[in-house]
């Protein structure tokens, strides 16, 4: 008689897989993330040269052309002729902010443009932080870059003009008030464009919006009549912007906390559009 033995069946010993990290996001996080996106693209390096460049080449170039005028005894024009070391060394500024500026739209709207929106988006949910550290990593890159730029562009350039009505050196008084000022300027045209880049989500839209209130929007304003061009010409952004670096100022200008404030102003509201559009629209 076979006898059924009943044999209960024990579970191999197998050993636990080892649970998967859970990962936290947090500002530190997204921050690094950020950084190593921005540093990870051929066209930061190049663009950033670019607006060094601009800003020291440019400030060279109108050094040495103010020096062999004065030398020739050639005729100089009004502006031209009342000209300090720093206003000749900060010459570039207007190119340099085109090059960041545009550098900025890049930072955010090319992750639209390439979809890498999408995977950002999916890792940081709340995607407020995104736009924030963005901001944030560009702008202090940018202000980092401008500063140097200024402070060199100003050394060579002292050496250029020195001996003439124009020479100027770091003691003298505002000097270094305005180089820091044209970095600062800089850095928050970096931190707009990045604004319009996530406004927009097109890099042509973005930089069309950035050339236009910045280049194109004065001129237009000095078509108005005279007595409305002295209450609006002020508190436009680049008008509001170069009172923050210029040495010198006059009744027709802001002074420059009060040209900062109306900068960060605008720079606040550019961030505002593209917070409401970044937490209200599909990506």
């Amino acid at each position: 008689m076979s006898t059924l033995t009943a044999t209960s069946e024990t579970p191999e010993s197998t050993t636990a897989a080892p649970a998967r990290p859970v990962y936290r996001v947090t500002g530190r996080r997204v921050l690094a993330s950020e950084w190593a996106k921005l540093w990870s693209l051929r066209s930061t390096w190049i663009t950033l040269g670019l607006g060094l460049l601009f800003l020291v080449a440019f400030g060279v170039i109108a050094a040495s052309h103010y020096k062999s005028n004065l030398d020739s005894g050639r005729h100089m024009d009004r502006d031209f002729a009342s000209a300090t070391a720093v206003s000749l060394s900060l010459f570039g500024t207007n190119f340099a902010q085109l090059a960041l500026g545009v550098l900025g739209v890049l930072v955010t709207a090319g992750e639209y443009s390439t979809g890498m929106i999408r995977s950002t988006l999916a890792a940081v949910p709340r995607r407020l932080p995104v736009l924030w550290s963005k901001a944030a990593v560009y702008g202090v890159v940018a202000l980092v870059v401008a500063t140097v730029g200024a402070f060199v562009a100003f050394l060579v350039g002292s050496q250029i003009v020195s001996g003439t009505p124009a020479a100027m050196g770091l003691g003298h008084a505002g000097v270094v008030r305005s180089l820091l000022g044209a970095g600062l300027y800089l850095g928050l045209v970096g931190v707009i464009g990045a604004a319009l880049g996530m406004l927009l989500r097109s890099v042509a839209g973005g930089i069309s919006v950035l050339v236009a209130a910045l280049m194109l929007v004065p001129g237009l304003v000095s078509l108005l009549p005279t007595s409305w061009q002295g209450d609006i010409d002020p508190y436009l952004p680049s008008h509001a912007g170069e009172s923050i670096f210029a040495l010198t100022h006059d009744s027709t200008t802001l002074s420059p906390s009060a040209g900062l404030l109306v900068f960060l102003g605008w720079t606040a509201l550019a961030l505002a559009g593209a917070a409401y559009r970044l937490l209200r629209s599909d990506v």
